[in-house]
This record gives structure tokens, sequence and C-alpha cells, in this order.
């Protein structure tokens, strides 16, 4: 039964995982995404795909990687997402089981690859994807609250002070919408791994930047979307913050 329910969770992930990335890449752009009819399409020659060539991760592996229509290239991102998103549902139901932070576990993640697609292709965190999260996780951060109760509210305003005063400073160095993210990864999170989750996305952001320049990939001063890597690094926190902040204050006594 526990193997069915892992599986179970890691076909609905990459099902709805494919439906976040037209989501993440649509949405920018003002484009519908929700209305009948708006099927998914070849972004080069616009065909419309039918049912087989949208499975999840298995039709971009049957085509390899091509549109079955004009054979150009399909981003890596769909599958890259559908999959991740499979994995992390899986991972939400080992980590919490059948509890109430189960649902706040599929909900953080489903937000978060919504933003990742959004931000690795446009460089935007859509207000619209924040606003629709938010209520679900007050409320299930009132029904399941993280102990202390008030880390959740502490953690939003860290999170989002934080950032606040690093644009002030910079000048613009980050955006408005790293500044959003961050106060709601603080409600969920707490205030303890909001921090972590900050100190892990300027860690994992400095280190590809540099590997990135090295690389010649991008030029100093070439500006990259830093929402990737606030969302690894908020995954990160969420599933095992709690190990990493009891290990790291081990050290300290």
């Amino acid at each position: 039964m526990e193997i069915l329910l892992i599986i179970f969770f890691f076909i609905l992930g990459t099902t709805l995982g494919s439906f976040y990335n037209v989501v993440g890449l649509r949405l920018p752009n003002k484009e519908s995404f929700y209305k009948k009819g708006d099927r998914s399409y070849c972004p080069n020659c616009k065909k419309q795909l039918a049912w087989w060539e949208l499975i999840p991760v298995l039709s971009y592996m049957v085509q390899g990687g091509k549109c079955r229509g004009c054979k150009h290239n399909i981003s890596f991102i769909y599958p890259t997402g559908e999959l991740l998103t499979g994995l992390l549902f899986a991972l939400s139901y080992i980590r919490f089981g059948l509890e109430v932070e189960l649902f706040m576990g599929v909900s953080f993640v489903s937000m978060l690859m919504i933003i990742f697609i959004s931000d690795i292709s446009y460089m935007l965190i859509p207000n619209k994807i924040l606003l629709f999260f938010l209520p679900f996780f007050i409320i299930v951060r009132i029904i399941q609250p993280l102990d202390p109760w008030w880390s959740s509210v502490t953690g939003a305003v860290t999170g989002f002070g934080l950032i606040f005063i690093i644009i002030l400073l910079s000048r613009g160095g980050m955006g408005a919408g790293d500044m959003k993210l961050f106060g709601v990864l603080g409600l969920v999170l707490g205030f303890e791994k909001v921090i972590l989750a900050f100190f892990l996305a300027c860690l994992i952001g400095a280190f590809v930047g540099i590997v990135l320049m090295v690389l010649k990939i991008v030029k100093r001063k070439q500006p990259i979307p830093f929402g990737p890597f606030i969302v690894i690094a908020a995954l990160i926190s969420y599933f095992f913050g709690d190990a990493m902040v009891a290990w790291y204050v081990s050290l300290l006594i």
C-alpha cells in the first residue's frame, strides 16, 4: 500500500507538473491556460498536441525531444518540470504521510514549480501565483501551526523585510518579486528556516554564477534569474531544514 501511494503521488505530480509548465510559460505573457480549447501546442509551429503527445516525461522521451510536426527541439524545461514535480510530490508523502502537512507540501511544491518555470523563462515571479496560494497557506498554518505558532508571522515579516532592506541598500540588486516571494516563504517555513533558505539561495546563486562566468555562458554583471535559486533553497529548507538547523546548533554548543 505504501509503495502504491508513493507511485500515486509521483504520477499525480508529473501530471500536474505538465500543467504547471503551461501556467509558468503562459501567465507572464497573459495567455489563457484554463479556458476550453486552450490545449497545449508546439511553441514553434503552433500545432495543437494530441493527448498521446502530452503524457508527462514519456512523450518527450518517445519523441526524442522533438515536435512530431515540425521536428523542432522541445525545451528540456517541460520534462524537467514534470519529473521534479512528481519526485517532490512523492517526497512530500514520504516525509509527511497522510497528514495535514501533506497538503501544505504539495501546494508549496506546486507554487514553487510554477515560479521556477516562470522566472527561469522570463525573469518574472507572477503576483497572481503568490496571491493564489497565499490564502491556502494561511489556512493550513492555522490548522497546522508551526512550533511556536508565531514563527510563521516572524518568518513572513523577516523574509519580506530582509529583501526589502537589500533592495534599498543595493538600489535594485534584487526584485520586488523576490521580496514578496520571501514573505510567503517565511509564512510557510517559519523564522529559522526562511533565514536558512535565504542563506542557501545566496550560496547556490553565487556558486552557479561563478561557474557560468568561468564557462563564459554569462558575462560579468549580466543579470540572471534569482528565483530558481530561491526555489531550490526553499525546498531544501522545507524538507530538510529541521535537521540542518539542529546540526548547526549542535556545532555551537
